[in-house]
């Protein structure tokens, strides 16, 4: 079945990855602490939002900034992945951010509800 999986992904055009079965696999176990990360940046007041996603931006090639991209996957889907990190793996290094948690309980949750770490009312 997984070869046959493979093969229907792959003449679909898809390129394909392999992972094991654990919270997170690839790319939320890189993906969500890099904006949880960021988010403590914040928190901490070592930069400002436009400062961190511009920092990242540039220093690293990306298109957009962890925070930019947090408010686009949505804050509370953030939250929400860091929390089964957190609690599945055990690990103190998947502790959300308490902005995070203090945003999504306010309501922000980013692009969709035209508030998170950016404004999008405007």
């Amino acid at each position: 079945v997984y070869a046959e999986t493979l093969n229907l992904a792959e003449k679909m055009g898809k390129t394909c990855t392999t992972a094991r079965d654990v919270p997170g696999f690839i790319a939320n176990r890189l993906l969500m602490p890099y904006i949880n990360e960021a988010a403590f940046a914040l928190y901490e007041g070592i930069g400002s939002v436009e400062d961190i996603d511009k920092t990242m931006k540039l220093g690293t090639n990306v298109p957009m900034g962890p925070l930019t991209l947090a408010d686009f996957i949505g804050l509370d889907t953030c939250l929400a992945i860091m929390r089964v990190l957190h609690q599945d793996l055990g690990d103190s290094k998947y502790r959300p951010c308490p902005l995070l948690v203090n945003y999504v309980n306010a309501g922000y949750v980013g692009k969709k509800s035209g508030r998170g770490f950016y404004n999008y009312s405007k």
